[in-house]
């Protein structure tokens, strides 16, 4: 295709305040000033050939997580398998079989030792080479280079050189770190899922810089070149300083330009980029490592043993060699029959010790059968037949995908039955990663029949509970409606959801508000405002399916996605996104006649982590201005006028209900705005958003607070993050036998504890401990030294809540964020942390890297010297589960690097 795609007109940065903002030029003329070891790496962009010679000559885009290859595997398999000391003892045996003092043939020693050790490597050369394949399949898939004259062509991943221009498109993942050049956007956005690196799974906006914008087509590249200076290598996802030397000019870069291999390209048609990291320079493969040799403790236990008998083994034929000098010399003389000294000189009476000697080898070889080389044969079989009944185990088996279980190597299968603590990937391993739609409550009133998932569970609990004990665990709401469910209420609960077509993303069931009843309700204004927030205050994108005429929604979160899908079932169906308005169709005031109306966007307040909500300002058709916003209640209730806190007793009363059940839960506000205080307001706002300086940030969030005050509450939302089947009767189950979990996530602190809740990782009445980072104030000399004090400080006083607890009944649950967790995992105060964690029932850790999970399930193994098992579904677990003792992999949709480095 030489001419590229027709770019999309709409600039969708405009949609953004916060999310990507471009400095103006004047700004953008100040490169990163870096100097020595660390930034070496320069880039020549579209011109590959540069990389072929050292200095600049950078590793390749093949990528290997195999343990073994063609030159290293016999070496390396046989020092595996001679770690055993019983094979080491073998073949002891074996050399000893071939001198003239062994008894018996060397055939009967030498044979059993060759089929044991040639079984092992065989097994371990099959489990390398399916991690091979797999490694293959990854490195061969194709991506759409630059050759040259403007024409892209086809070529493997593995054929990826630094400094190549590539192409890649919608919904495929990226081959290796890109920086981004431009995209089918006319602004050069695009959006970009890290859910194979940090396990979020909301969309990132990426942006290029204004200078690459012309880069719109194919035929652009044909004369382009420009250089980048930049970092190392370095696992340090979040991070990116460099500079980019094009046209004469120098422009700083940031890892708002970055795209990371394996992170995969969403809701933008196409975007072209210039290899930076290929291979095992990409920051996703530094967060790797590398495949470790993993042996079971019972092997290990097995070796010690082998010493034990070894040593009595000696000592029995030392005390049969001692008589046996003692006969020799004493009474061997006078048994002339035996015709001593013989030809070989064995059996000397004039050499007694020699003959003990010889007497010796002949006695280990005679009692070696005291460690038998048959059970070390058994064993081998067992284990490679255990493996096939686990790939075999239907219970194991995806219908969905047509997925059976993998045990990927059999070497630790015993360890299954020995492991004390489970570490666990949250994102598609504990969740679906499917946000429904279940309840909500409008101007005071709940709607939603339908039970959670954690109700559902708790209600099974219940009726099973015959005593009524596990009435002091249930959630007081649930109890002040009407205690336990019956049997008959919870069949009819779980059965009511076969009664009509499922619906991705809405579960939701209410005969008040479907199909038009809601035009009944008393409070019907209140409800429309509640609509209409749903299917307007959002950046989604929809796509129309041609052959059913139907909708689907590329949104950045799956909230947002839950949300639309909602607005659409009750009548509202968000179908067209121009540059400047949002197209509704709406079945209002007929249920049965829709009609489309259009809302003018006038600005619209982004969502971001520190902000905890969302704005957007319409002009709907007859000239109202309104802001439409959604957000955390915490944040949404300290914005709300006083007139607007009618609904705030009971919506505060029912956000309760819903958390306690595991929902996660938004509150939805607005205001009319007056057409001359809206224009006042926006003349400022545009100002600090084109002002340049270091506080513009600071200058549109305090704007944009101006506005979003004096707020009238609507209602609240409350979606379900699915649970994968069976996730909180099998986490139940592991903590009733003693088993500690620890979820280790990339997902901010409020999402983890929701989830918590929901697979009854966390319980009513568990006392929580979250250990955070306090801000420092400026004045202080050594900020870190003060950081790392406050959180030891934090630690030392849970460890001792814990300590003083006079309840034997009473559970803790620690909760810590990836920032916290970079200074606990300093040697001088990791053992503080996992003293207090160790005294913790559940222990949840969130916003951490992949080398952050790896380094606390070190911590785990080597601190408490029991067994761990890891458990995840994306790249970003490999480090986790190759430093555990027994790995994991689920089989998911993110990506398939994770089960080059799993056990099973």
């Amino acid at each position: 295709m030489a001419g590229g795609r027709i770019r999309a007109k709409i600039r969708r940065s405009h949609l953004y305040t916060f999310a990507c903002y471009r400095s103006p030029t004047t700004q953008e003329d100040s490169p990163h000033d870096f100097q020595g070891p660390g930034f070496s790496r320069m880039v020549y962009c579209n011109q590959p050939q540069m990389h072929e010679q050292k200095p600049l000559k950078y590793c390749t885009n093949y990528i290997s997580t195999t343990k073994y290859n063609v030159v290293t595997f016999l070496p390396k398999a046989i020092f595996e398998q001679f770690r055993r000391v019983a094979n080491l003892y073998f073949l002891l045996a074996a050399v000893l079989s071939l001198t003239p003092v062994s008894p018996f043939s060397p055939v009967s020693m030498i044979a059993p030792l060759v089929f044991v050790v040639g079984l092992s490597m065989a097994k371990e050369a099959l489990e390398d080479w399916r991690r091979f394949i797999q490694d293959m399949k990854v490195n061969l898939r194709k991506a759409n280079v630059h050759k040259k004259d403007g024409a892209f062509a086809l070529k493997p991943w593995m054929k990826l050189r630094v400094g190549d221009i590539v192409k890649v498109e919608k919904d495929k993942f990226f081959p290796a770190d890109l920086l981004l050049l431009s995209s089918s956007y006319e602004d050069g956005i695009c959006y970009v899922e890290t859910m194979n690196l940090d396990g979020e799974t909301n969309l990132k906006v990426k942006r290029s810089l204004e200078t690459t914008l012309p880069l719109e087509d194919d035929q652009t590249f044909k004369d382009f070149s420009a250089t980048i200076r930049c970092e190392d290598p370095n696992p340090n996802l979040y991070t990116f300083v460099g500079n980019f030397e094009f046209d004469r000019q120098v422009f700083p870069l940031d890892p708002s330009q970055i795209l990371l291999r394996d992170s995969k390209l969403r809701n933008t048609a196409f975007v072209y980029g210039v290899v930076i990291f290929t291979g095992h320079d990409s920051k996703v493969m530094q967060n790797a490592t590398k495949s470790p040799s993993k042996r079971s403790r019972i092997e290990k236990q097995m070796d010690r043993i082998i010493y034990v008998l070894f040593s009595l083994l000696v000592f029995i034929s030392f005390i049969s060699s001692v008589g046996f000098i003692a006969k020799t010399k004493r009474d061997l003389p006078k048994w002339w029959y035996l015709q001593v000294p013989d030809q070989d000189s064995l059996y000397d009476p004039g050499r007694p010790l020699t003959s003990g000697f010889y007497h010796l080898v002949t006695a280990l070889i005679l009692y070696g059968y005291l460690i038998p080389i048959s059970l070390y044969v058994s064993i081998e079989v067992v284990k490679v037949l255990q493996a096939l009944f686990i790939n075999r185990d239907i219970h194991m088996y995806d219908e969905e995908t047509g997925t059976p279980a993998q045990a990927r190597t059999s070497n630790l299968n015993e360890e299954l039955g020995q492991v004390d603590t489970i570490l666990s990937d949250k994102t598609g391993t504990l969740t679906c990663n499917q946000m429904d739609f279940l309840k909500c409550s409008i101007a005071g009133t709940p709607y939603g029949m339908r039970s959670s998932e954690v109700e559902l569970a708790a209600a099974k609990q219940m009726a099973l509970d015959i005593d009524g004990q596990s009435q002091a665990s249930t959630p007081q709401s649930w109890r002040k409606s009407g205690g336990a469910f019956s049997e008959v209420e919870l069949e009819t609960v779980i059965s009511s959801k076969d009664e009509r077509p499922a619906i991705k993303g809405f579960s939701f069931e209410d005969v008040h508000l479907m199909n038009g009843n809601w035009l009944k309700e008393p409070n019907a204004d209140n409800v429309l405002l509640f609509f209409r927030i749903l299917s307007i205050c959002h950046t989604a994108i929809p796509e129309e399916n041609e052959e059913t005429g139907s909708y689907t929604y590329e949104a950045e979160s799956p909230d947002e996605g839950a949300f639309l899908i909602a607005a659409r079932e009750f009548g509202f169906e968000f179908c067209k996104r121009t540059q400047s308005s949002i197209f509704v169709r709406e079945r209002y005031p007929s249920f049965q006649e829709p009609i489309e109306r259009e809302y003018k966007v006038l600005n619209l307040l982004d969502f971001t982590s520190k902000r905890k909500r969302m704005s957007v300002i319409v002009r709907d058709e007859n000239g109202q201005i309104l802001l439409l916003c959604k957000g955390a209640d915490s944040i949404i209730f300290d914005r709300l006028a006083r007139n607007g806190r009618t609904y705030e007793e009971a919506t505060t009363k029912h956000l309760n209900e819903y958390g306690e059940t595991g929902l996660r839960t938004l509150v939805l506000a607005y205001k009319k705005l007056d057409e001359a205080k809206y224009s006042a307001w926006n003349e400022e706002f545009m100002r600090a958003k084109t002002s340049i300086g270091g506080d513009r940030e600071g200058m549109l969030e305090r704007i944009s607070d101006m506005m979003e005050k004096d707020l009238i509450l609507v209602g609240a939302t409350a979606v379900e993050d699915k649970l994968q089947n069976g996730v909180p009767q099998c986490i139940d189950k592991l903590a009733q036998a003693g088993l500690k979990i620890w979820v280790l996530t990339g997902d901010k602190m409020e999402t983890a504890i929701n989830i918590g809740y929901a697979c009854s990782l966390l319980r009513q009445g568990m006392k929580h401990i979250c250990i955070t980072t306090m801000n420092t104030d400026a004045i202080v000399e050594d900020p870190n030294k003060a950081i790392k004090e406050n959180i030891l400080m934090q630690i030392t006083n849970a460890t001792q809540m814990i300590k003083l607890e006079k309840d034997p009944h009473a559970a803790f649950a620690l909760i810590i964020d990836g920032k916290t967790l970079t200074y606990t995992l300093e040697d001088d105060m990791k053992l503080h942390f996992l003293n207090l964690a160790v005294g913790c029932a559940s222990v949840i850790c969130c916003r951490v890297s992949p080398k952050q999970k790896a380094l606390v399930t070190r911590l785990v193994k080597e601190g408490t010297g029991k067994t761990t098992l890891a458990i995840g579904d994306g790249a970003n677990d490999v480090g986790m589960i190759q430093e555990a003792d027994i790995g994991v992999g689920i089989s998911g949709c993110e990506g398939m690097q994770l089960f080059a480095g799993c056990d099973g």
